[in-house]
């Protein structure tokens, strides 16, 4: 297993901002693309970049997440992405009667409870 890193600055306050893991490369087989892939983005990496392009324009995230804003932003910076989207991070959302897991809308999506991802009855 390797990594490719952003050579950024290990002295930042930050923590994560001190050389952070971009991608990950192993050569193993994965449960979805087999041996197709051994480069993965991280996380960190690829979730500003996605914004983007989808042109996100504000972003909600839980409040750990507080602390990777500026990586998010340095890496959009770095590599000349679109300007930045907002993001906003907040405590996690709890709704009563209502169903807020991805995992479980896909599966009323998959059942057919519900048409897709556009059905106004999902949250």
């Amino acid at each position: 297993s390797r990594v490719l890193r952003a050579k950024i600055d290990m002295a930042h306050p930050n923590v994560l901002m001190r050389d952070p893991v971009m991608y990950r490369i192993l050569h193993a087989r994965h449960h979805r693309t087999g041996d197709r892939w051994c480069i993965y983005p991280t996380y960190d990496f690829a979730h500003g970049q996605c914004d983007a392009i989808e042109g996100i324009t504000h972003s909600i995230c839980t409040l750990e997440f507080a602390v990777h804003r500026p990586l998010y932003e340095w890496f959009l910076k770095a590599i000349g992405m679109p300007p930045c989207p907002r993001q906003f991070e907040m405590a996690r959302l709890n709704l009563t009667h209502t169903v807020m897991s991805k995992r479980k809308l896909k599966q009323l999506i998959a059942m057919g409870h519900v048409q897709g991802w556009d059905d106004c009855r999902l949250p």
